[in-house]
């Protein structure tokens, strides 16, 4: 594996690369990086009081970047076939650790295709999570060997077809399950605030 982090890139890696698509390259793989970070720590159960705002934070982070891969033309990679980076990451333990922290929340109800409408389905917030973590990860894997447009196809296509809209969904949860957290308190208390508020 080269001696680049996440954010950092050699002239050989970006030598037929535009520079505005070695830019956000190196900006994916920065939020990449800190989101699979902050999943990992929060998942070990690091700082559980603030877990929720942190993951808010992250997935907020992560769609923004997500948002410029589906704004930027089709990125389109030399080799016909996807480079081998060796062994995924395990997932297995973040998944655990998701599912423990979430546990009696972690199943949501949403609607699949929001267009063509259907049933709703059942879906899973720790399972969206570690979902997001696994196409980013894999991502960092090619820019961290040098392969920086298939990283960014990469990027590009799993945000197009899984990750984008698995973190939209899982940012309204986490929305939802903060909203809950501190707007559901005894009405006095409430209406003492409301008062504090309203009469500083």
């Amino acid at each position: 594996m080269p001696d680049t982090q996440p954010g950092e890139t050699t002239a050989e890696q970006t030598l037929d690369i535009p520079d505005d698509l070695a830019d956000l390259a190196a900006t994916v793989a920065d939020e990449a990086g800190t989101f699979v970070e902050t999943l990992t720590e929060v998942a070990a159960g690091a700082n559980p009081e603030a877990a929720i705002p942190l993951l808010l934070l992250a997935l907020s982070d992560a769609l923004g970047v997500g948002a410029r891969l589906g704004a930027v033309v089709d990125v389109v990679p030399a080799d016909r076939f996807e480079p081998d980076v060796g062994p995924e990451d395990d997932l297995d333990p973040l998944r655990t650790g998701l599912a423990n922290l979430f546990e009696g929340l972690d199943t949501y109800v949403e609607v699949a295709d929001p267009l063509l409408g259907g049933d709703p389905v059942q879906s899973s917030l720790s399972g969206d999570l570690v979902l997001i973590a696994g196409a980013l990860a894999q991502g960092l894997q090619h820019y961290a060997a040098g392969q920086v447009t298939e990283a960014l196809w990469w990027w590009q296509y799993s945000y197009l077809s899984n990750w984008g809209e698995r973190a939209s969904s899982a940012l309204r949860v986490l929305q939802t399950v903060l909203a809950h957290l501190r707007l559901d308190v005894d009405e006095d208390v409430a209406a003492e605030a409301e008062f504090r508020a309203l009469h500083p």
